[in-house]
């Protein structure tokens, strides 16, 4: 068989959303997003969340990490040692409180553990937090939009641009694995053993991102690593297979990335990690260049086929 990326057939399968799917986002948004609203008409409470100044002492002397400035505190959540919260109850704004506490004898920081403490505190804002109601005020205060239709309107935009660019995605995906089956091509050994071992570390840290690992998987699976280890050859040979194509393409069409592609590819990549150039330069080497590259022109081969491929939408 010919190697094939030109002309190649595959179907576009477009989600549309629905009102339904617009509501439940809706929902999910209006738990995630409680409404905060300041108290000026009493003093703390229980559940209150206070935001504060505080400072911390041990035998009159000021200690590191003890001092803070407008933190946020939920009142009976826990989060400070034991003792803490309880003394700025029937506080107001303005107040200033002198919390007297001693660490936990298996306190983390073993200098503070078991000695007595007291933090100078300044309560600056009393706030509750409750469940917005999905209406304008919801519109205006976390869609940033005048009318709750109108938020309806662009989130439905929204939901509908996120699941035509995933189609879109799948397909060049589908269309590059296509090309590359018809590619003549046997993979070396050594390769294929490192790109099963490549596939199996990035299993372990998606499943590190849930809490698992890979033993706990094999378990759940009734596999052992072993078997594991074998069932990762096809992805692995599919992997390898996909980046040997783009590299054929690649050669036969003459792609090359100019320096203002890369520098745009890497200005993408510092917007989605909130970095500026001079912040990723300790990062950037020879290597990461290398795999910037590859990402450019597979993108520019993905394109290709797409663009010279017959497209049917369901």
């Amino acid at each position: 068989m010919a190697f094939t990326y030109r002309g190649l057939s595959a179907e576009l399968n477009r989600h549309i959303v629905t009102d339904s799917e617009v509501d439940q986002h809706l929902h999910r948004l209006q738990q995630q997003t409680p409404r905060i609203t300041e108290v000026t008409d009493r003093p703390t409470e229980n559940g209150d969340e206070v935001v504060l100044d505080y400072a911390g002492f041990v035998d009159g002397v000021q200690f590191p990490g003890g001092t803070a400035e407008m933190q946020t505190l939920t009142l009976g959540s826990g989060q400070f040692i034991p003792g803490f919260e309880e003394q700025l109850l029937d506080k107001v704004p303005g107040e200033e409180v002198i919390v007297k506490v001693t660490f936990p004898e298996q306190y983390r920081a073993e200098d503070l553990a078991g000695k007595a403490a007291e933090f100078r505190c300044k309560i600056h804002q009393i706030r509750i937090k409750t469940t917005y109601e999905l209406n304008d005020t919801f519109a205006k205060e976390v869609g940033e939009c005048d009318t709750l239709a109108e938020m309806k309107a662009k989130l439905k935009e929204s939901l509908q641009a996120y699941s035509d660019e995933r189609g879109e995605m799948d397909l060049q995906d589908r269309l590059l694995q296509q090309a590359a089956a018809t590619l003549d091509f046997t993979p070396d050994p050594n390769e294929l053993e490192d790109a099963v071992e490549q596939h199996l570390r990035n299993m372990e840290a998606q499943l590190s991102q849930k809490g698992l690992n890979l033993d706990m998987y094999c378990s759940f699976m009734g596999i052992t690593k072993e078997q594991l280890h074998e069932e990762s050859y096809p992805a692995a040979e599919a992997n390898l297979r996909r980046v040997a194509a783009v590299e054929e393409i690649t050669r036969l069409e003459n792609l090359t990335v100019s320096e203002q592609e890369m520098g745009e590819a890497i200005a993408l990549i510092c917007r989605k990690n909130n970095m500026t150039v001079e912040q990723f330069k300790p990062y950037y080497n020879e290597e990461f260049e290398a795999a910037v590259r590859r990402t450019v022109l597979t993108t520019k081969v993905m394109v290709l086929i797409r663009d010279s491929a017959n497209i049917t939408e369901k």
